[in-house]
């Protein structure tokens, strides 16, 4: 199977909350709680780890509170490379009731001291080596700046290795001008990009391909029930999942880039990589936690996951039936 390394800037301890219905303002009681290591590259690297890859997570990890990270590396086969930082890792809480809906209260993180840049820079050089992929995903620490993370892609694709990042905002406008091997916004990051809404699926997949034109060679649009579309130099293919009844959509997205990237790195054709990630995607968010591959009924959801070719003439015609 393929090395990858997974870049996560900003982890977090995930505090996930599942109730009925959220009052506001009152007293709630909860069906369930747990406490796991998160951050959007160390979920892709538990996906891809599980999926039989050898996986190192990098990245800027609190000291004080490491334990359930370690923990964690160790149960799923990863290579611990984080610098570790002073202080520690942020908590998040995601609070998901029974419709489905999500509420995040998510933390800043920790301010990051520049020796531990330097650091990391360096340790991620000394990790190049046969790697077959880089993914970077989630938010940046405070005091890390978009410009930061736009150097290490420009430093990576030299190397030369295939990068793919996953974060929103200011990073990932400035990570876009760095031109990373693939993306995978949802419609909003999508949007903020573009400077306009992008209402219409025809307009979301004019932004894609503008974006392959610009020079992404992947990407990966997700929007959320609608579907995925992916483009490639000018290419979309577009899968509609399944139907699930949806308890959590939390991890979905990194479900969705794990599993993209397995069958891509496996060789598979591009339409069998999209079914399965979408599939995997859809298992995720019937329940808290990623996607599990090995579920009793995981090929029953391929086969209900639906992929196509698609153009912006398709798109019009279905837009204006």
């Amino acid at each position: 199977m393929a090395r990858l390394l997974t870049l996560t800037l900003n982890p977090a301890l995930d505090l996930s909350i599942r109730l009925g219905v959220l009052e506001p303002g009152k007293v709630n009681r909860t069906e369930s709680t747990r406490l796991d290591a998160g951050g959007k590259g160390i979920n892709v690297a538990r996906i891809l780890a599980g999926l039989g890859h050898d996986v190192t997570v990098s990245g800027l990890l609190g000291a004080d509170n490491e334990t359930t990270f370690v923990r964690t590396f160790a149960e799923c086969g990863l290579r611990d490379a984080f610098i570790r930082v002073s202080g520690e890792t942020r908590i998040n809480t995601k609070l998901s009731e029974q419709g489905g809906r999500v509420t995040d209260l998510n933390g800043p993180g920790p301010r990051i001291p520049e020796r531990s840049l330097e650091e990391l820079a360096e340790r991620l050089r000394a990790l190049r080596s046969g790697l077959d992929a880089v993914v970077i995903s989630g938010s940046l620490p405070p005091n890390v700046t978009p410009a930061w993370l736009a150097d290490r892609i420009r430093e990576i694709r030299q190397w030369p290795t295939p990068v793919w990042l996953d974060t929103s905002g200011p990073a990932l406008v400035s990570g876009l001008a760095a031109r990373p091997s693939g993306i995978k916004p949802n419609e909003t990051e999508l949007a903020d990009w573009a400077g306009y809404p992008l209402q219409t699926p025809e307009e979301q997949l004019r932004a894609a391909l503008q974006l392959n034109e610009d020079g992404i060679e992947d990407v990966l649009l997700s929007t959320g029930a609608e579907g995925v579309l992916w483009a490639w130099r000018g290419n979309v293919l577009k899968a509609r999942p399944p139907r699930v009844s949806v308890v959590s959509t939390v991890g979905a997205g990194d479900t969705l880039l794990a599993g993209t990237l397995h069958g891509v790195l496996s060789g598979w054709p591009r339409e069998h990589s999209l079914r399965f990630a979408t599939a995997l995607a859809a298992e995720s968010v019937r329940h808290v936690g990623l996607g599990d591959p090995n579920a009793s009924d995981f090929d029953v959801l391929q086969q209900q996951t639906l992929v196509q070719a698609l153009s912006v003439e398709h798109l019009r015609r279905e837009t204006h039936r």
